[in-house]
């Protein structure tokens, strides 16, 4: 199972980075496109439709998409300056109620999103923009990485009971 988790974790992580290079491609095209419009006016459209909009449901799908894998990588920020003098004992047990925390307050937030997709669908609730997207699209995306990121959390928990060392923190991370 643990290795289920693990390449699903990397999965999203690679989709994460996809979509941040989608970002790239996308502002990338616009401003090609602003160029031609100030040196050839009328050549080509000088703006893509929505443009902004694909951008931010992007940014959102890759940050919330990248949490569970840079979790388990060991790539969130922690301050390691109080942990690293306390005893092995006392930092598990201090992993633990941190985990079991932070599992709580990310179960509350996959179900207020999951409650979140289920109105934007009920309601059929689209963007603003140019191009109306449905909303439940990005906001499915989110909630996957949020779900995503409360496994990693509770697989990080299942860990720390089983080898009973600080997984979370080592002395190298100040």
């Amino acid at each position: 199972m643990g290795r289920f988790l693990e390449a699903l974790y990397r999965i999203a992580g690679v989709i994460s980075g996809f979509l941040i290079l989608m970002i790239c491609l996308l502002i990338s095209a616009q401003i090609i496109l602003n160029g031609i419009g100030r040196l050839s006016p009328g050549l080509l459209p000088s703006t893509i439709p929505s443009y902004a909009d694909f951008s931010g449901f992007m940014l959102a799908g890759a940050t919330f998409l990248a949490l569970a894998h840079t979790l388990r990588a060991g790539g969130h920020i922690r301050v390691n300056l109080v942990t690293q003098i306390m005893p092995d004992k006392l930092q598990v047990a201090l992993e633990a109620v941190v985990l079991l925390v932070t599992i709580t307050l990310t179960g509350y937030t996959v179900w207020y999103m999951g409650a979140l997709v289920g109105e934007s669908w009920h309601y059929g609730d689209v963007s603003n923009g140019i191009v109306p997207v449905a909303l439940w699209i990005p906001q499915t995306v989110t909630c996957a990485g949020m779900a995503l990121l409360l496994t990693a959390l509770i697989h990080t928990l299942f860990d720390l009971i089983r080898v009973r060392k600080p997984v979370l923190s080592t002395p190298d991370d100040v």
